[in-house]
């Protein structure tokens, strides 16, 4: 079917917009944000978008959080016959020009969160080296995604709050990501459940006065990475050069005593770029981390991404993230703000880890689950 899009260059079948060459049913496409203000540090928000064109369906989320409580907004709609419109119910997300300006939107709805904000990219964008997996000779992944940090203006409500949001102190980053994507399965209540073998996997994005850092890596063993991507990233519209990509992590973890999950307390990462240089940056976690259950990575009360929920469905929640049973419920994954420190320069991101059963090190959180 024909749509506004298909007025626009970039065709690369002859098809319209609307259409894949690939009908796998784990096809889909994301948009991702997060945001948080480095004066503070006590509170983060999350939102992110869903394309999934084989199962018809787009769905959202919405979330905020601070030290010891998170607020979660989920939305999914039948994608056809609107399958390009990024609305879903009362939150919409606009790409006013891309790689600099994207406009987010949550109307009234009965969660008690709104907002009308924007990102401005002030970063080049970090392309990640390709995803690709396969299993027992089947891709089951095989995915681009890129970063970009940048600041926030406009405002958000929560929980009776108002505020606003300001480019010299609301740091952020935002992804973009399309392709056949790993299903992720750990909602014990809806059986069957991803199998993970171990492995350590951390995320980390960085923004300093003029420049960036992305570094994501993934290990099966200690020193066994399956997986790098990362890079020094400069000002948006500075050229960039392969020489900042990154070439080499290792990295020391210390893990904070908390009975209830997986929680980084510091860590020394250190990196060799492709020009040979080598730098070792410290990190500190902050408190305040939204746990990524809210948006339902992993499913969340049987519901997992790309499900099919009728013409128009909307929930909500509110998480005391001090009881026991919430936290068993949330697991590890979250986007945590940290502190980073690079020589005499301080900068502020977010960073994602998790450790699985039979890691060669950091036993000593292995008990909780990493996903």
């Amino acid at each position: 079917m024909l749509t506004g899009q298909d007025d626009f260059i970039g065709h690369q079948l002859p098809t319209t917009f609307d259409q894949l060459d690939n009908s796998d049913p784990a096809w889909m496409e994301r948009l991702w944000y997060t945001g948080h203000p480095i004066d503070s540090l006590d509170i983060i928000f999350d939102i992110g978008l869903g394309y999934h064109p084989n199962r018809n369906v787009m769905d959202a989320f919405a979330g905020l959080a601070v030290p010891g409580r998170q607020w979660n907004f989920r939305v999914s709609r039948q994608l056809r016959p609107d399958p390009l419109t990024t609305t879903v119910g009362p939150l919409q997300i606009v790409v006013l020009e891309g790689l600099k300006r994207h406009r987010l939107v949550l109307g009234p709805n009965e969660s008690g969160i709104q907002f009308d904000i924007e990102f401005h990219g002030t970063l080049n964008a970090h392309e990640e080296a390709p995803h690709v997996r396969r299993r027992d000779g089947r891709i089951t992944e095989n995915m681009a995604r890129a970063q970009q940090m940048g600041r926030y203006t406009g405002w958000l409500e929560f929980d009776g709050r108002r505020i606003t949001l300001d480019s010299d102190t609301w740091y952020g980053q935002r992804d973009h990501s399309w392709g056949v994507r790993a299903e992720m399965r750990t909602d014990e209540t809806a059986p069957p459940l991803t199998f993970y073998p171990p492995f350590l996997y951390s995320w980390t994005t960085v923004q300093f006065k003029d420049r960036g850092l992305v570094i994501f890596f993934k290990e099966r063993a200690p020193g066994d990475r399956i997986y790098l991507s990362g890079e020094e990233v400069l000002p948006l519209g500075t050229r960039a050069s392969s020489r900042n990509q990154l070439a080499d992590v290792r990295h020391e973890f210390v893990w904070k005593n908390d009975p209830h999950g997986q929680s980084l307390d510091t860590a020394l990462l250190h990196l060799t770029f492709a020009d040979k240089r080598t730098k070792t940056v410290s990190v500190r976690t902050l408190p305040t981390r939204y746990f990524l259950k809210g948006g339902l990575y992993g499913g969340l009360d049987g519901w997992f991404h790309g499900d099919f929920k009728g013409k128009s469905y909307a929930e909500h929640d509110t998480w005391d993230l001090t009881e026991p049973a919430v936290r068993a419920k949330v697991r590890t994954l979250a986007d945590q703000i940290i502190e980073v420190r690079d020589g005499d320069e301080v900068g502020y991101g977010i960073i994602e880890y998790g450790v699985g059963k039979g890691f060669a090190m950091y036993e000593e959180v292995q008990a909780h689950p990493p996903i």
